[in-house]
């Protein structure tokens, strides 16, 4: 049986649950009103449940991580009749969780909140460190804060009925951790494939823990994302830009991210090309794209709006070698030379 886990980030402590029903929530939550914000597709999957529950049903998909749909979702609080004193608890993927923890840090100025993350992507990754937010047109999380959820509530039953594009778009983060932070991952994925950890269910549950292990680490020592915690961000910058512009997802998309980052690398931080040939091969590998037809000036428009943009310059993660990542400023006009001279 795995043991549940508690994490202090600056005084706030996040539960990991990894020992209790959905259910049993109800139980930690005395004198309260409890609503779910449940994703639409798990929902229909799902729905005995979310039998006891007051439920809010959220559209699935990006498209819908907006402000209307954050303002229809606190017209039904509302009509609930929930006050500051009550709950919320997300159930969903990283749009569930990310639109979550965004109305609990703004409804009537702050609610407690807990998530229950139900795909590889959003245990490993959106469900972690409380950033959150919404999209604004094709600015991927303009709008946002930083808010931790009381718990987060491990459910794998959930990852059952998980379909094969979510399988590869959540293993895109667990390559980035291992990229950017842990060798001995990096080699550890290269002698499995998702097949093996989707039929060893102890063998998932150990990737995902060293994985929750690896984010919350982060998030600790850095919650604000002044140092260390800019590092998760390899491959985004490319990444959200890609995932804007073709409507593709968040894993692919940061997948084609990290391969440019990688080649960056080469370029400004002297990564060998072996090391990018070993990422290249184990994207593949994992069943995630690393290259795509695109515009480069409508893509270079994109990027230069970037949450990571200071001045002239962008800040991208680059890699000196797997496992080792470093923060490096490169200049507009440099990146775009750059981009040009790359094969992607």
């Amino acid at each position: 049986m795995l043991m549940n886990k508690t994490y202090n980030i600056e005084g706030k402590k996040v539960d990991c649950l990894f020992n209790m029903e959905l259910s049993a929530v109800l139980n930690r939550q005395t004198n309260k009103k409890t609503v779910l914000l449940v994703d639409e597709n798990h929902y229909q999957l799902h729905q005995s449940k979310f039998s006891t529950f007051n439920i809010i049903i959220v559209p699935s998909g990006e498209k819908n991580k907006t402000q209307p749909c954050v303002d229809d979702i606190i017209n039904q609080l509302l009509q609930l009749q929930i006050n500051k004193d009550d709950f919320i608890i997300g159930v969903g993927g990283g749009v569930v969780t990310d639109i979550t923890g965004y109305v609990a840090s703004i409804y009537k100025r702050g609610i407690s909140f807990g998530l229950v993350p139900t795909t590889v992507l959003s245990m490993v990754d959106a469900a972690i460190g409380g950033k959150n937010g919404i999209n604004v047109g094709l600015h991927k999380n303009m709008v946002g804060t930083i808010c931790q959820p009381e718990f987060i509530l491990y459910d794998f039953s959930f990852l059952e009925s998980l379909p094969d594009l979510e399988w590869i778009n959540g293993f895109a983060e667990i390559i980035k951790h291992a990229c950017i932070l842990d060798k001995s991952l990096f080699t550890f994925l290269e002698h499995h494939d998702i097949t093996s950890f989707k039929n060893d269910k102890a063998l998932l549950k150990q990737l995902i823990i060293q994985n929750i292990e690896i984010k919350f680490g982060v998030v600790q020592s850095d919650v604000n994302e002044k140092g260390n915690r800019k590092l998760l961000n390899f491959g985004h910058s490319f990444g959200h830009a890609i995932e804007n512009l073709h409507g593709i997802s968040h894993g692919e998309a940061v997948s084609i991210g990290m391969v440019i980052a990688s080649k960056l690398s080469e370029k400004y931080t002297g990564l060998s090309s072996i090391s990018t040939l070993q990422i290249i091969e184990l994207l593949k590998k994992y069943g995630l794209p690393i290259t795509i037809e695109t515009d480069g000036e409508t893509l270079f428009n994109q990027l230069i709006a970037d949450k990571k943009r200071t001045g002239d310059d962008i800040q991208f993660i680059l890699l000196d070698n797997i496992g080792a990542a470093v923060i490096k400023n490169i200049s507009i006009p440099a990146l775009q030379l750059a981009y040009k001279e790359m094969a992607v």
